[in-house]
């Protein structure tokens, strides 16, 4: 199944993401971002804008499947990306973009309804530990 994902109003709030600074490699994760919510055809759209163009078209993106809303197996934004739902336990609190001869993007998402307060230093620490 194959759903075009909803066009972002105006008014649309920034996207709440932070990548990780150019370092060597390896890393544990690429970048952090706070969805504001669990809805994948909602946040999905915004975060594929907001990546940087070297990453390239993403063309795969794996969620845990327990935590986000039921979604299709893809999403059409620009260009086709393939959902997958991971029932891993280390999937849990990450999101996973593939850009087929780019690399792949591993990126903590910190929980919607968290508070800014509480937001704030999670990105920043996450960012800041070494891999």
């Amino acid at each position: 199944m194959t759903t075009t994902a909803p066009r972002l109003p105006p008014t649309s709030p920034h996207l709440r993401l932070r990548l990780a600074p150019g370092r060597p490699l390896p890393r544990r994760l690429d970048g952090v971002w706070w969805p504001r919510s669990y809805d994948l055809l909602a946040e999905l759209p915004q975060l594929l804008a907001g990546l940087p163009p070297a990453w390239g078209h993403i063309a795969g993106i794996t969620v845990n499947g327990a935590a986000w809303s039921a979604a299709p197996g893809r999403i059409v934004c620009n260009k086709v990306v393939r959902l997958r739902k991971a029932v891993a336990r280390h999937a849990l609190d990450t999101v996973v973009l593939v850009a087929p001869g780019h690399g792949r993007w591993d990126l903590l998402v910190v929980p919607p309804d968290t508070t800014e307060e509480d937001a704030e230093p999670l990105m920043t620490g996450a960012l800041s530990s070494p891999a």
